[in-house]
């Protein structure tokens, strides 16, 4: 039985296809409920390119391809659910350096990632907003 993919999963399917609405992936990603993998009492992330990446995914199959790759043999991975708005909203600025949220990291060609910059994360905390250029934001 093959398992249909969610909302947001679509909406990525639609923009790496180059059809859809860039506003409505983002607003999907906010309402989405994402499963992110915990580490050490926090979130599992990744650096690239100057950026912390906290790691979500779409469903319990995107995730189980991540576990595959970062998981511990045969532990099972512990992870919290977590509105996408939520880790936009709240956890990326608390992190006090730029940072965004990758979906679906381990799907091939399913991945999307949100980037810390304006629309997607606070103005304030976007490395595009000119706040940061003065010293306010993630830019220091």
């Amino acid at each position: 039985m093959q398992q249909t993919r969610t909302a947001l999963a679509e909406r990525i399917a639609e923009r790496r296809r180059g059809v859809g609405d860039p506003r409505a992936l983002v607003g999907e990603m906010r309402r989405s409920v994402l499963l992110v993998p915990t580490a050490g009492g926090g979130l599992w992330s990744a650096w690239s390119g100057g950026v912390r990446w906290i790691c979500g995914f779409t469903d319990e199959a995107a995730l189980a391809r991540f576990a595959l790759l970062h998981g511990s043999g045969d532990q099972p991975m512990d992870y919290a659910a977590l509105l996408g708005a939520r880790i936009v909203d709240e956890v990326v600025p608390s992190l006090d350096e730029p940072a965004g949220l990758a979906v679906d990291i381990a799907t091939e060609d399913g991945s999307m990632f949100f980037p810390p910059v304006v629309g997607i994360v606070a103005d304030g905390i976007a490395v595009d907003s000119g706040e940061a250029e003065e010293g306010r934001g993630h830019g220091r």
